[in-house]
């Protein structure tokens, strides 16, 4: 962990993250799943990372969708520029961890201009000397891998690779957690919009069916046949009749 308990403010690639580097694991762990959403949690992450993982000068995470990158989150200008570097030109530490190891490290990236031309010497120009990166995943699927940055060469020793190995882990389950209390969010407000619509159509046929002496069938029929006609939705169409008492087109 970091031997300096608050960031230089002046540096260019310090984080915003609350925690320092004196901070226990398991509190580490626990600020990274604080958050609600996957966007602030990505923030949270890199933030975090920043502050607590020894030289470590800047991180960023880039995410997988579908089996493709997507860039996600970073920890200062220089690192967002980094990232969507690595992401345009599809090669470097954490394309490598996405696809083909889980743990990436280089402790100068001189030694890779070779393996990555389209992104070494460009990294070395903006100021980065080394890197390590960690895919990050659960049980099931591949979410995306961790950038770290160093300004430094050789930084990252083993310690801090364990360290970090760590956090990557809890990070990993902090961002499966995000994404699934998203996407239950999601389900419960399709369920309420669901049984919304049903009992507003319900409403629209009860007053057809009165208005008509219809059966519910026939008074369905009737609103389905309008929405196709407007094409728009049968719920629309069905607000139309609740507000008017009647369904006026037909």
């Amino acid at each position: 962990m970091k031997n300096t308990d608050v960031p230089d403010p002046g540096n260019e690639w310090s984080g915003t993250s609350p925690l320092t580097s004196r901070t226990p694991i398991d509190v580490v762990a626990r600020a990274l799943a604080s958050e609600q959403t996957v966007m602030d949690t990505l923030q949270r992450i890199v933030n975090t990372a920043n502050q607590t993982i020894e030289g470590c000068s800047g991180a960023g995470i880039l995410l997988v969708e579908r089996r493709r990158m997507v860039v996600g989150a970073w920890s200062s200008d220089l690192v967002r520029r980094a990232e969507e570097m690595e992401f345009e030109v599809g090669e470097g530490p954490c394309v490598d961890a996405l696809w083909m190891r889980p743990l990436v490290e280089s402790p100068d990236l001189r030694d890779q201009i070779s393996i990555w031309p389209n992104f070494a010497q460009r990294a070395i120009d903006m100021g980065i000397e080394s890197m390590l990166a960690f895919r990050l995943f659960s049980t099931k699927e591949t979410l995306g891998a961790l950038d770290l940055y160093s300004t430094q060469r050789g930084v990252f020793d083993e310690t801090t690779r364990a360290f970090a190995s760590v956090f990557a882990g809890h990070a990993a389950l902090a961002l499966a957690g995000a994404q699934v209390h998203e996407r239950d969010l999601a389900t419960a407000d399709g369920l309420r919009e669901a049984l919304a619509s049903r009992d507003l159509i319900g409403q629209a046929k009860g007053i057809l069916m009165a208005s008509r002496k219809i059966d519910a069938d026939t008074a369905f029929e009737l609103l389905r046949n309008e929405s196709q006609k407007q094409n728009v939705k049968v719920r629309l169409i069905a607000e139309q009749v609740v507000a008017a008492g009647n369904l006026t087109s037909a």
